[in-house]
């Protein structure tokens, strides 16, 4: 199984690191690293960097397609028409089409998830409505090829539901308890809907101060309008 983890810079490494460390536990799998351009690729918090040793001009096809968000960063991707030619390129020859966080709002600039069933992370997922998309806000959501899962750690459940799908349960639970995944956090505030209203309030304010290290001045001032509408997203 050919598998082809999409990465740019202003990710968050976790989006695609969590499906990485799933999938490389299953049998007869191979991982690329891809980007626009191959290189060093800064994650959103600058502080961890990877080494994309291939760029979207080597690659043309692909059995798993997997497209991580960001913070801030997705409003460049998805305005970049290379980036969304090479996705429909690419989805051409997938078994499965997937997307974690804000990933399935670039997937969804493709057009591919038109009229389809979609989520993402809690704060951006209205933003779907733009392309056409239905948002839901479930954990992962699958519409035949496609696959999309809610924020950063969901990323996880996805790459198990994915090997389930294309593998089979056992391949799967070995690779669940490769990692040892076996989550019981101490707090229930992991989800939006149970969060409270305080909560999400912090939340709010540790990410936007994050985001405000992920774009330039200038990338900022270009997409003003729909950074604006991610920070005027959440429902009430």
């Amino acid at each position: 199984m050919n598998v082809v983890i999409y990465v740019y810079d202003g990710m968050t490494m976790l989006d695609a690191i969590g499906p990485y460390e799933i999938l490389r536990n299953v049998k007869k799998t191979d991982i690329k690293f891809v980007s626009k351009e191959k290189g060093e690729i800064k994650a959103d918090t600058h502080f961890i960097h990877i080494n994309s040793k291939y760029s979207i001009d080597e690659i043309s096809k692909a059995d798993v397609l997997i497209i991580p968000g960001s913070s801030n960063a997705f409003v460049r991707e998805m305005k970049d028409k290379k980036v969304l030619n090479w996705i429909k390129k690419i989805d051409l020859s997938t078994q499965k089409t997937v997307s974690v966080c804000t990933g399935s709002i670039i997937l969804a600039s493709t057009g591919l998830l038109k009229n389809k069933k979609a989520t993402s992370h809690w704060k951006a997922v209205n933003m779907l409505t733009q392309f056409e998309v239905n948002p839901v806000r479930e954990r992962i959501v699958s519409e035949g090829k496609y696959i999309t899962a809610a924020g950063v750690s969901a990323g996880i459940d996805m790459a198990i539901y994915l090997v389930n799908e294309l593998k089979g349960e056992k391949a799967a639970k070995a690779a669940q308890l490769s990692i040892e995944y076996d989550p019981n956090p101490m707090f229930n505030s992991g989800n939006y809907l149970n969060a409270e209203q305080d909560v999400i309030k912090l939340s709010e304010e540790i990410m936007e101060n994050d985001a405000k290290k992920d774009l330039s001045l200038w990338e900022i001032l270009v997409n003003a309008r729909t950074l604006l509408k991610l920070k005027k997203n959440t429902d009430n």
